[in-house]
């Protein structure tokens, strides 16, 4: 290995030849450090946060090879065309090659032409396969979306397990670089023993995005937010996760008929449909992409504007992942979480439908009720996201989520809360909250009257709130860390220490005031407390933007790659601002490496000379 020092220049020297930044981002220039010093590295870094250029530029200057394990056909085909685009030598081999194509691409490898080749997991498994590497120089093995590996992810793939004794049978043991953009403390251990990391550099990099605006919104008509939404952003592109194939194919007929570009991807489609929806929307043929979540692990779309979900995830991990697949080119984007009661018992409706273990069922519900939690968090949601990932953080209000622009005023709510902990406890905490707020609003039902509950002091003691109003203040209380639920399929609600201080009147607690029925937004996705952003920033001049969009366009089409791949979103727009009419201008663009300035930048310089 040459000089730490002198690697990392040349490392910069290339970030900038290929891919046109001037430097590192702090995060991915200590990984970069790590794995060029020949230390097994781990990386936990946000989606859209770079991760592929953490082992794409050390694959670069290590010598050989770096074989990219990688767990999708659509994402090592990305990644690949990206790579070529900017002049980097790359291949991938999966099952959409002949196995004349296979050996073609092999050869390559051995003759020293290639310096990345994506496989996918499962292809590790293969005795011709591993014999076949045993004879290449393989630097360094980059696991990407390693969390796969842990049973305990949500992405759980019994092929990850094949990482480990591949590397094992390698004759010289290669550098190990795993990533992924979001693993619970438990993940990143399974990911350190199961791909058997020796002694790892760990890096995690600010899992809260600063270009995201997350927004939790309870009590909306859903199907109308959703249809006012994409039409006032019918320019922008932008994903609609729905939990159930039925709603995906409701949502998608009605976006379609009101004449808004759609498509849809569920696993109910044949491989043709979801092909053919997935490159429209690649390539920007359509706008509105309406999906399960089956869609969207690997989708390297840079310019995503908004993620909604019509359903709560599951877990906090599959929200992350799915609501950072916005704004992966540094533009502000929006997050908004669509929340209903309805949404708990789908999730345990999906849990009990899918086999598995009892200790991964419970830890499931343990999931899930965290996400629920989430929805009803009042603090900032970065700080609740960054939390529960175990990210250590300063406690700064993000500014711009649902929570920290909420404008409703602080009030006293020691009393109902008193209220609600008292019933709990005179209930023994032995039941869920929906039995408890039958309680408080009075109600007559079975349960109720056949366990003696409308004899309790605290009967009926909220009965002008609604139950629905009850269970959801319950909800909050328990967000906030006064109750805490059991785990499994019939959660019991549980007095915590700080509520006993509230019973004694020790403590005081303040919520925000509860927001009106009639107050409740029409789902325009114009509302000024909803927004976190504007469309974007005042300097960019639309106009041009578009034009250069048009420019990108005919590229995409000529080179048969999506439009992202010529240049991202971020660089058009900075594009739109700099004007530039000389080359020395335009390798200045973040972005614009010499690489893609020699393939692609005379249209564009073109376009600005002819401005002048």
């Amino acid at each position: 290995m040459i000089s730490q020092t002198a690697n990392m220049e040349q490392a910069r020297q290339l970030l900038q030849k290929y891919y046109g930044y001037p430097d590192f981002r702090e995060g991915q220039r200590k990984i970069v450090e790590s794995v060029l010093s020949g230390a097994d590295t781990l990386g936990i870094m946000p989606t859209g946060g770079g991760k592929s250029i953490c082992y794409q530029v050390p694959a670069l200057l290590l010598p050989g090879l770096t074989l990219v394990v990688s767990p999708l056909i659509s994402l090592m085909k990305d990644q690949v065309d990206a790579l070529t685009a900017m002049g980097i030598s790359a291949a991938y081999i999966n099952s959409t090659l002949t196995g004349k194509e296979v050996n073609e691409r092999i050869r390559t490898a051995r003759r020293g032409e290639l310096k990345l080749l994506y496989v996918a997991p499962e292809r590790l498994e293969l005795d011709w396969f591993r014999e076949e590497m045993s004879g290449l120089t393989i630097s360094c093995v980059a696991v990407d979306e390693a969390h796969c590996v842990s049973q305990w992810g949500h992405d759980f793939r019994t092929s990850y397990l094949a990482v480990s004794p591949f590397v094992q049978g390698l004759p010289q043991r290669p550098i190990i670089a795993a990533f992924t953009a979001t693993a619970t403390p438990e993940v990143m251990d399974d990911m350190v023993s199961l791909l058997r990391l020796a002694e790892p550099a760990v890096f995690v990099t600010g899992l809260g995005r600063d270009n995201l605006a997350m927004s939790v919104l309870r009590g909306e008509n859903k199907r109308e937010f959703v249809m006012n939404y994409a039409n006032s952003h019918a320019h922008q592109p932008g994903i609609v996760y729905a939990a159930t194939r039925k709603e995906v194919d409701d949502l998608y007929d009605r976006l379609r008929r009101s004449g808004i570009p759609a498509g849809r991807y569920h696993a109910g489609l044949s491989d043709k449909e979801r092909e053919e929806s997935q490159e429209a929307f690649l390539y920007d043929d359509i706008r509105v992409m309406v999906a399960t979540n089956a869609f969207g692990m690997g989708i390297d779309k840079s310019n995503v504007r908004y993620v909604i979900h019509y359903n709560m995830p599951k877990n906090m991990e599959a929200y992350v992942q799915e609501a950072g697949r916005a704004g992966r080119d540094g533009e502000p984007s929006e997050c908004i979480l669509l929340f209903s009661p309805q949404d708990i018992m789908t999730q345990k409706f999906l849990i009990e439908q899918n086999p598995q273990d009892d200790s991964r069922k419970r830890n499931e519900y343990r999931k899930l009720q965290q996400m629920v939690e989430y929805c009803y968090q009042t603090k900032c949601l970065r700080w609740a996201m960054l939390d529960y990932f175990g990210e250590e953080h300063d406690h700064t209000p993000c500014g711009i989520c649902s929570s920290c622009r909420d404008e409703r005023e602080l009030v006293d709510m020691t009393r109902d809360a008193q209220i609600v902990f008292s019933c709990i406890h005179r209930m023994r905490e032995r039941f869920g909250v929906s039995l408890v707020s039958s309680v408080l609003k009075g109600s007559q039902n079975k349960k109720v009257l056949q366990y003696g509950f409308d004899s309790l002091p605290t009967y009926g003691m909220m009965r002008t709130r609604t139950e629905k109003e009850i269970s959801e203040l319950i909800n909050v209380f328990i967000a906030e860390g006064y109750l805490a639920l059991s785990e499994g399929q019939y959660p019991v609600v549980r007095l915590q220490p700080l509520a006993v201080e509230v019973l004694k009147s020790r403590h005081q607690v303040m919520l925000r005031a509860p927001e009106p029925a009639a107050g409740k937004q029409s789902g325009s996705g114009g509302g000024s407390r909803r927004r976190g952003y504007d469309d974007g920033p005042s300097a960019v001049n639309e106009t041009i933007f578009e034009q250069l969009r048009l420019i990108r366009r005919d590229l995409a089409e000529k080179e048969h790659v999506p439009s992202y791949i010529i240049f991202n979103d971020a660089t058009l727009r900075e594009m739109s601002v700099v004007c530039p009419t000389r080359e020395a201008d335009m390798l200045k663009i973040k972005g614009v490496g010499e690489v893609k300035y020699r393939k692609y930048g005379k249209p564009f310089l073109e376009f600005f000379q002819n401005m002048e």
